[in-house]
């Protein structure tokens, strides 16, 4: 840890000496300020996407990307607490396992547990990071891709050089609550007019000590637990390290990207009768190096190639003298290939294909091998009256092998999927798609110790969507650029893996059973201002609600009642204003009243909790570099909350950072 603070003092200390050598000219290069109004709606975007970038991106007040969904509408977050805490998200309310995590084009698997833990994921390289329902609109995609219900795709940053000069840097540096200490270098390198580099190290270590409010209440009304406490074995260490290289060859664009994530954290767990478990541990390693290749092969034809492998060990601990000794780990390797074609057959009709294979390993205590097939087929159509089209169709075949009697059968699926936009207008626009998709069992629902089925078929999700977009750019007046996006929702769940008891304590078993219905609607509506004096006023209001009922059987006690931690009424707003170097951020996320079991009853009541977030940025030009200066105060009024019931989220916390861009 020592070594580690040594280092980046040495590498700030050299950045300001490099600040001060030369007078600043107009090449220096910089990031371009750029704001996005809602969606981004192309012309070739069927379905659009909903975007954060650029200034808006780096001005909220987020470690991590689970941080900063948290402002797209239809996104639940779980977040059990803390720096180090796990972080996942699910899309209008079908589950984590439904939705795609794409790094760089390429999705980030885990057939463990189907989960991706988005708080491993630093916004300090992120360019972008875009959510899209149903699917992306580019045809000329993976295969794979049209399988995911929902999908977000994270975009790092890539080198560009319009400065005249052939290497760039940017060291960043954050501290504050929790004993947070959050280093990061960046460094980019034109190696020669078609090939370029860029490497990126981020170290984060907290303690992750935070003082939180237990407070329970029995269903008569009388008070259980009023404690205050120092919330324990919440610590992470955890290293990042990610290298590029990208290039230009014959007409083809290519790029192979390693990464490499480490940590060692604790795992608090829930507060439960008053009573504080903390004897967990977790160690994580987590690589991968991938490849994509590109080309325009002619007028009529293109090509993609995308290439991965991957490993991931976990250990877990457990030492709590109340519960069972627990060390397990788990090492899990994927090798991913995928091939697409692209045919531009008109100005009005393009078609596409692709393959893609993967073959995941999972070892130690168990050893199972999945290997999956994607076949798809799509076709895009740009009619006359501006209406768009997209139909896609997906084959998946998916075969497993375990050392041990329960052998699963050989699963297939085909699904489908339409999409449609109309340009009524020259501002306005209406949009529709249904799809059919599905998520397979993971390793853990199909072979967990005393929880297995190998016999679970897959879980169906089909969805409804109609939309429509209102967007308008004035150059008149104070206001420049009005958006309204708006889109009302069906989903059908089938075939819902569930966690079922079989008779004693402690031993489950999973099952095919549950069926939900989820209707929704989901809003967004932004400004852009010019006010006088050159201050400029961004504001963005999100709004989802969602009835998202378990209709599985009438018998039941919960039959149609609200699913587990799915709110009625969820939303946010964030206000950006800035001027000359100066930025003022202001964030609210509002999530309402939910239950934390099937049954709604007052038992298992959850009441809605609030946030608001402020900073304040400074951008200062010295001679050769740029600085940033940033304050946050997080949780401005010190709610008590808990997104996860039992995991208390921490109150009022402050973060400070500088950055350095040579």
């Amino acid at each position: 840890m020592t070594k580690s603070i040594l280092l980046t003092g040495t590498l700030f200390l050299y950045a300001f000496c490099v600040c001060g050598q030369s007078a600043l000219t107009d090449s220096t290069h910089r990031v371009g300020e750029v704001i996005i109004l809602g969606a981004d709606m192309t012309q070739k975007d069927v379905v659009p996407a909903q975007v954060l970038t650029g200034e808006e991106l780096r001005s909220l007040n987020s470690l991590s990307v689970a941080d900063a969904l948290r402002y797209f509408s239809g996104v639940q977050l779980k977040d059990y607490g803390g720096v180090g805490g796990l972080k996942t998200v699910n899309i209008r309310s079908m589950g984590t396992n439904h939705m795609g995590v794409y790094y760089n084009g390429i999705e980030l698997g885990n057939a463990q547990n189907g989960q991706v833990d988005l708080g491993k994921y630093s916004l300090e390289n992120i360019s972008s990071i875009r959510l899209y329902n149903g699917q992306k609109s580019d045809i000329f995609q993976s295969a794979r891709e049209f399988g995911s219900a929902g999908s977000i795709y994270l975009e790092t940053r890539r080198p560009a050089f319009d400065d005249g000069r052939d290497t760039h840097l940017r060291a960043t540096l954050k501290g504050g609550s929790f004993d947070l200490v959050n280093p990061s270098l960046y460094i980019e390198h034109k190696i020669s007019s078609s090939i370029s580099m860029s490497a990126d190290a981020e170290w984060v270590n907290s303690s992750g000590k935070y003082k939180f409010r237990y407070r329970r209440v029995t269903p008569s009304g009388q008070l259980a637990y009023d404690t205050t406490a120092v919330r324990q074995n919440g610590d992470i260490d955890a290293m990042r390290l990610e290298a590029g290289l990208y290039g230009l060859s014959r007409g083809a664009k290519w790029n192979v990207q390693v990464y490499h994530y480490s940590s060692e954290r604790g795992v608090p767990g829930a507060i439960v009768n008053n009573v504080w478990r903390r004897g967990e541990r977790l160690w994580d390693r987590n690589s991968f190096v991938q490849t994509q290749w590109q080309k325009a092969v002619s007028s009529l034809l293109s090509l993609k190639i995308n290439g991965k492998y991957a490993y991931d060990y976990t250990r877990y601990v457990n030492n709590d003298d109340k519960l069972i000794h627990v060390d397990n780990i788990y090492k899990q390797k994927e090798i991913y290939l995928s091939a697409a074609a692209l045919l531009n057959i008109t100005d009005w009709l393009k078609m596409s294909a692709a393959y893609d294979i993967q073959h995941n390993r999972l070892s130690e205590y168990m050893c199972v091998h999945r290997t999956t097939h994607w076949l798809s087929a799509a076709a895009s159509l740009d009619l006359p009256a501006h209406l768009r089209i997209q139909l896609s169709c997906l084959g998946t075949i998916v075969d497993e092998e375990k050392r041990s009697r329960d052998q699963a059968p050989l699963k297939s699926k085909f699904t489908t999927g339409a999409f449609a936009s109309w340009q009524a207008a020259r501002p306005f626009s209406l949009r529709a798609f249904a799809k059919r998709s599905y998520r397979m069992p993971t390793f853990n629902d199909l072979y967990y110790t005393d929880m297995g089925n190998a016999y679970l078929k897959p879980e169906t999700a089909t969805q409804y969507d109609g939309g429509l977009t209102l967007h308008i750019d004035s150059r008149h007046g104070f206001l420049e650029a009005f958006h309204l996006s708006a889109d009302a929702y069906l989903n059908n769940v089938t075939d819902k893996i569930i966690a079922y008891p079989k008779g004693q304590q402690f031993r489950w078993t999973m099952l095919n059973l549950g069926r939900v219905r989820i209707t929704g609607i989901d809003a967004q509506m932004a400004f852009l201002f010019r006010l006088p004096a050159g201050i400029s006023l961004t504001t963005k209001v999100q709004y989802t609600y969602q009835d998202a009922i378990d209709i599985t059987d009438k018998a039941d006690n919960y039959y149609r009642d609200q699913i587990p931690y799915i709110p009625w009424n969820s939303g946010s707003a964030i206000v950006m204003a800035a001027w000359q170097g100066w930025r003022l951020n202001y964030s609210f996320i509002y999530t309402g009243e939910r239950y934390n079991q099937q049954e709604n009853i007052r038992y298992n009541y959850t009441q809605p909790w609030y946030t608001s977030d402020l900073s304040l940025q400074k951008d200062i030009a010295l001679h050769r570099c740029r600085l940033r200066f940033s304050v946050e105060i997080n949780n401005l009024f010190s709610q008590d909350y808990d997104v996860v019931l039992n995991y208390p989220m921490p109150k009022r916390n402050y973060r400070a950072g500088i950055v350095v861009e040579l």
